[in-house]
């Protein structure tokens, strides 16, 4: 198979024809998010007695094993490895190791083309060039123009070009628009239309007589059925970012695999998407007419589980590169009597025991500064942790972003704008979403967003009381949401603002040593859905 990178220019000049039926073997991943050791069914760490147990899942090992294995099965098929996107961030091994490691096992992997995610940019534009620089298969984004950008331009192409032997498939890309407020890609990174720029790269590979076209998408799965219903071209969408699981034999997935959705031109759209963290290794079988019209997409995912042998030299490279940070991620500050809900499916869009636990640590700690609201993100809560001992290395992998505690004040309205920010995606499973403490408020999903907020309360004193819209509140947040990301332009705009506390894994470890001899998790109704 060879890999073609092309410009609008070189694509309006290919010419040649169609062959007959064609098949391709699409093994994906997405979302990974640095989880290179095993993890649990919870998604939060997985130590080695219940890994040898055969109670975890995942881990790069099975994963490398997982992908040779397929790969070795369909020897004499046309066979693809895709991944869309976020690589970066969610553990102690990103935290350490950066791009570098990434780099090191996605080129073990063999993956084909990557997507570029949100949160590659969580570093700014310089450590996505790292990545790039550092393997040779492309990554890349057809709506994110990098021009203008010292780090990224002329290295971050928006459409490729794979060969079979004469087959050519085009595979564009999406990135979230609204990667500007979840991550850090600067000034000089410009997201563009996702519609806009797909139809265009889609028309452009049609023109140069592609007609087998992939999208590989870190947007969601709602905007993927969007893609799907409204943009030509496209013949199957291989997507991120939403961590949703799609599959025909697991009672908890969102929708078949592949889910179909009419396209513009009348015929059905695949999509499919693996869940996240290596859990699962997406396989779709895909075969296209002479036309490039899908005939066919049928497929699984893989459920990465105790059934497949981790890959014995990935297993060593691990321990080797765990070395350094094993003894921090061991360290034992405290015990939980439940399990600790830190799941996405939960904290995005309700109250969760997680979000209970981090806003009322970070209220703690700057109560002294005059705090009485703490205000977390959703989606900066990326792991559960299981009933038992805590360690460090689970509350890291918690809060994997090194955010800092930051206090800002604002008023009572500001509060609510806030409130009404963090509500406003919930059906797209957005990370805004407000956990809290020193606060309760109701939401009704149903109104539209911006007028979903209602019986916003404060405590005062031990009294719960009606916010006052005209009142200065102290709140304590995290320098990333301070700073507007998220959509919380409220607290850029604020008053007094300082970002510059302790690091937030530290105030959410120092609080539950505090507790004595055993946290117990805890909801208790300050956030409902009406």
């Amino acid at each position: 198979m060879k890999r073609l990178l092309l410009g609008a220019t070189a694509l309006t000049m290919m010419t040649g024809a169609a062959h007959a039926e064609f098949t391709l073997n699409i093994l994906h991943i997405n979302d990974f998010h640095s989880r290179f050791a095993p993890i649990t069914g919870t998604d939060s760490n997985c130590d080695a007695e219940t890994d040898a147990a055969g109670e975890c899942f995942g881990g790069i090992a099975r994963l490398i094993t997982a992908v040779e294995q397929r790969r070795g099965e369909l020897s004499d098929a046309n066979v693809v490895l895709l991944d869309a996107g976020d690589q970066f961030q969610g553990s102690l091994f990103y935290s350490t190791y950066r791009s570098e490691i990434i780099a090191e096992f996605t080129q073990e992997l063999g993956i084909d083309v990557m997507a570029v995610g949100n949160h590659e940019f969580d570093d700014g534009p310089e450590e996505l060039a790292a990545l790039i620089e550092a393997v040779d298969f492309p990554i890349i984004s057809t709506n994110t123009n990098v021009m203008a950008d010292a780090d990224l331009a002329g290295k971050l192409p928006g459409v490729y070009v794979l060969d079979f032997g004469g087959e050519r498939v085009g595979v564009v890309s999406a990135l979230a628009e609204d990667t500007d407020e979840t991550s850090s890609p600067g000034d000089d990174v410009v997201i563009e239309d996702t519609m806009v720029s797909l139809r265009s790269a889609a028309a452009a590979l049609e023109a140069a007589g592609i007609n087998k076209i992939i999208a590989l998408t870190h947007v969601g799965f709602t905007v993927d059925q969007q893609i799907a219903a409204n943009v030509p071209g496209i013949d199957i969408i291989v997507g991120g970012h939403s961590h949703t699981l799609l599959s025909n034999s697991d009672e908890s997935a969102a929708g078949g695999y592949p889910t179909m959705v009419n396209g513009p031109s009348g015929t059905e759209v695949p999509i499919v998407t693996a869940y996240s963290y290596g859990k699962y290794l997406g396989d779709i079988e895909v075969t296209w007419d002479d036309d490039g019209n899908v005939i066919s997409a049928e497929g699984d995912p893989l459920l990465l589980d105790a059934s497949v042998t981790p890959d014995e030299d990935a297993v060593e490279r691990l321990a080797e590169l765990e070395e350094p940070i094993t003894q921090l991620m061991q360290e034992v500050i405290g015990t939980t009597s439940a399990e600790i809900d830190g799941s996405r499916e939960t904290c995005r869009a309700g109250e969760c025991s997680m979000g209970n636990l981090v806003a009322e640590a970070m209220l703690d700690a700057a109560s002294d500064q005059g705090a009485t609201i703490a205000i977390q993100n959703g989606g900066g809560l990326r792991a559960s942790i299981d009933a038992g001992e805590i360690t460090m290395g689970e509350v890291l992998t918690v809060l994997p972003f090194s955010n800092t505690l930051a206090t800002v004040e604002i008023s009572g309205a500001d509060v609510i704008e806030a409130l009404e920010n963090g509500v406003s995606d919930i059906e797209n499973g957005a990370g805004r979403f407000p956990q809290v403490a020193g606060l309760q408020y109701a939401f009704d999903i149903d109104q539209p967003a911006g007028e979903r907020i209602s019986d916003v309360m404060v405590d005062e004193n031990g009294e719960w009381v009606a916010i006052d819209e005209d009142a200065t509140y102290t709140i304590v947040t995290n320098n990333y949401m301070r700073g507007g990301g998220d959509g919380y332009e409220t607290f850029a705009s604020g008053d007094n603002a300082y970002d510059f506390g302790p690091p937030l894994e530290n105030v959410v470890a120092d609080f539950i040593a505090e507790q004595g001899d055993e946290y117990e998790p805890f909801t208790d109704g300050r956030i409902t859905a009406q």
